[in-house]
């Protein structure tokens, strides 16, 4: 369980930490819940450094729900171009017109209203309402699950840890927090081999100097390594699931660890067999 106490350490050293660290991304130059909205819909699946430059252009051009709602496919696509998946363009204008037709013009804040708009998952939503309406929720993908877990002790697959997560988040800067966590995620507690002796929450991580490196394999590779094996597994799991729900991605699979499992989800995301937000998964209709 999360005290305020571990919360207050916890981010008294991930912002003295951030405050120098920050990555300068364009995209947190968000002004406002829409611009936030499309930064988040446009990062999906694809690296935030790509994201910056067509990002700017696209919430000049269409500064609000009500501007994109009306705007055509063709000149959509062409300001999507260099981004991928090009569907999600597609889902960001329905989400448009619904937020005119149900919002009033604007971006709904809470969770679960973000949560019915189209193309926005959990993940996504948490993060809007995190960055755009000061929310107190941690949007968990794998790079702040890995974080957290770590940080608490918590394994990745609990269905704790979005407990535990909101429970570390800052409550007057869940924005600023969402931002320390995925730069922290992205240079120091990597996957593999993680910086632990440049970390700042060193003192505070129940994993400190125990995660484990995966080794090169040298070996002739068997069916189970392959990823044909591993995207007929993903496919199975997320289609247990009752049609249209929303399911984790798992962090292992026989040999295959998370990011093998990601990389061949949004490779499925890609072909069109699942919807991706966050590490969450499910079968497209």
């Amino acid at each position: 369980m999360t005290t305020p106490l571990t919360r207050r350490r916890f981010n008294r050293c991930l912002f003295r930490w951030h405050a120098v660290a920050r990555r300068q991304l364009s995209i947190r130059s968000a002004a406002n819940p829409w611009e936030v909205l499309v930064a988040e819909v446009m990062s999906q699946q694809t690296g935030i450094e790509r994201v910056g430059p067509i990002w700017q252009r696209f919430v000049e051009r269409w500064r609000a729900p009500s501007d994109l709602s009306a705007a055509g496919t063709q000149d959509l696509l062409a300001a999507w171009a260099g981004l991928g998946y090009n569907r999600r363009a597609l889902a960001l204008r329905e989400a448009a017109r619904i937020i005119v037709a149900d919002h009033h013009g604007r971006v709904p804040a809470t969770v679960a209203s973000l949560e019915g708009l189209p193309g926005i998952g959990p993940y996504t939503a948490r993060a809007v309402a995190a960055a755009g309406f000061g929310v107190p929720v941690a949007p968990l993908d794998v790079n702040v699950r890995r974080v957290v877990s770590r940080v608490m002790g918590v394994p990745a697959s609990s269905p704790d840890l979005q407990h535990a997560a909101d429970g570390l988040v800052a409550r007057r800067e869940p924005g600023r927090w969402f931002d320390a966590v995925m730069d922290l995620a992205s240079g120091t507690c990597l996957p593999r081999d993680p910086v632990c002796n440049d970390c700042p929450l060193a003192s505070l991580c129940a994993s400190r100097g125990s995660v484990a490196v995966t080794k090169a394999q040298t070996t002739a590779v068997r069916f189970p390594k392959t990823t044909r094996w591993l995207r007929g597994r993903l496919v199975a799991a997320v289609t247990a699931a009752p049609p249209g729900a929303w399911v984790r991605l798992p962090d292992r699979l026989g040999d295959h660890d998370g990011d093998a499992i990601v990389l061949a989800a949004q490779h499925l995301d890609q072909e069109g067999f699942l919807d991706l937000d966050g590490d969450l998964a499910r079968v497209r209709h």
